[in-house]
């Protein structure tokens, strides 16, 4: 006979787990972005609390207070939080990626909105995101972010996250230079060619001083800027599995660093 029992203990662990589920949602921009209507991103915590609850292992949590329970749900929120972060701050690179292209190519100044961040983003920025949202819905990588978070539990018990300092530090300065590494290797063939050609416009305007190589240079960096990305679109596809390997090594850098010591 299957019980139904649902105690009072059983509701506080489940209250647990869907505020770091909640945090995660919230945080995680392809799961919970601003576009993202908030009774979906409710609604998605809930489906996903629920499906956890029962198989995620926990400590019983131990307080006395009003105060005791409340450091226990921000523990909570906190782990789910740097979970979701690490994602959010991994799709920057194409971001960053994108300013670099726009500034070399003279289009740094026409800025769109990005619904995701409720900012204002580069062009080619903007791009790059959208194919990396696309990259990881094709990849599957949702699904192994999702298995992320449920590892936690196992990793992090409910009312276990204890937050590692020097870890952490470690794990974001490591995480930044990766960026820029990473951020480079994407606009690498047109910050080059774009370098050359400026380097061939200086010349030309020391030969020929007469003619007016700034507005001739705008127009030609624009041209060729857009045809190195249409010849280089397929490097995209390795450029977003870099990105995935760096968003998986951080969540898991972020993990051990809320893990207890010994």
């Amino acid at each position: 006979m299957i019980s139904y029992d649902f105690s009072y203990g059983d509701l506080e662990i489940f209250l647990l787990i869907l505020v770091r589920v909640t945090s995660f949602v919230f945080v995680c921009p392809f799961f919970g972005g601003r576009q993202t209507p908030n009774l979906v991103k409710i609604g998605f915590s809930m489906l996903l609390s629920m499906m956890l609850f029962g198989t995620a292992p926990f400590s019983p949590p131990e307080y006395n207070t009003v105060m005791g329970f409340t450091i226990i749900v921000l523990k909570e929120i906190l782990a789910g939080f740097l979970i979701g972060y690490a994602v959010q701050i991994c799709e920057l690179i194409a971001s960053f990626a994108g300013t670099i292209v726009d500034m070399q190519i003279g289009l740094s100044m026409v800025n769109i909105f990005d619904p995701n961040t409720n900012e204002q983003v580069t062009i080619t920025g903007s791009l790059y995101s959208q194919v990396l949202t696309m990259m990881l819905i094709l990849t599957g990588m949702y699904q192994h972010i999702l298995r992320a978070l449920a590892d936690t539990f196992t990793l992090i018990p409910v009312n276990s996250a204890v937050i590692n300092s020097d870890m952490l530090l470690e794990s974001i300065l490591k995480f930044m230079r990766d960026y820029i590494v990473i951020g480079f290797r994407i606009c690498l063939p047109i910050f080059i060619i774009t370098f050359i050609t400026n380097v061939v416009l200086g010349v030309l305007a020391k030969v020929s001083p007469q003619m007016n190589m700034f507005a001739v240079g705008i127009q030609i960096k624009i041209v060729i800027g857009l045809m190195i990305m249409f010849v280089t679109v397929s490097m995209l596809n390795d450029a977003s599995n870099f990105v995935f390997i760096n968003m998986k090594e951080l969540m898991e850098n972020f993990v051990y660093s809320m893990q207890q010591s010994g």
